[in-house]
């Protein structure tokens, strides 16, 4: 069975922007491997994500929710090939963390954060199996230094390993690829 890799990602980028081109690209990647991409399965990175893996030749599954489509009106986009469903974001957040084997963090917003937190919160108190959780570009490298910077003493040593940076989509790719094939998350 091929790997799931989650990727997380804001809803903003629109076709042609240089966020939504590497969320493509990112997608393409996960899909030419032979991997299969869940995302959130709407709008923005999620959909670029979605529509390289699919053109990559990769699976796609979208992970939406009913508590997202009455908060805006939106729904899967057209390259998911799979679509799950829950009642709640809660849920969906829960799908998208438990049923992957490795997670990738595009640029975002509150929504991308909550998702990369809760991840690796659950990777901290081995709630979920070790796994990679990889964030990307220099947005979040310089939330997470910060959050060293002020609150270093409350994140040890041990606690940084379960989260990894990287400055492109390639980098972490190749990360993602290196730990996978390792075993060393």
């Amino acid at each position: 069975m091929p790997y799931q890799i989650t990727v997380f990602g804001g809803s903003q980028p629109k076709p042609g922007e240089p966020d939504y081109q590497q969320a493509y690209h990112l997608g393409r990647l996960i899909g030419q491997a032979g991997y299969t991409v869940m995302t959130g399965g709407y709008i923005g990175a999620m959909e670029a994500v979605s529509r390289g893996a699919a053109e990559g030749g990769g699976h796609v599954i979208g992970v939406t929710c009913d508590e997202i489509e009455a908060w805006r009106p939106v729904k899967p986009n057209p390259w998911v090939c799979e679509e799950i469903r829950f009642p709640t974001m809660r849920q969906r957040l829960d799908a998208l963390i438990d049923q992957c084997d490795a997670a990738l963090a595009l640029p975002g917003g509150v929504g991308t954060l909550t998702e990369i937190c809760l991840m690796w919160n659950l990777l901290l108190i081995a709630a979920i199996p070790p796994r990679p959780l990889i964030t990307i570009g220099v947005g979040w490298q310089a939330v997470i230094n910060q959050l060293y910077a002020l609150n270093g003493s409350y994140i040890t040593a041990a606690q940084r390993q379960h989260i990894h940076q990287a400055d492109d989509v390639e980098t972490a790719f190749r990360q993602l690829q290196e730990m996978l094939t390792s075993g060393k998350v």
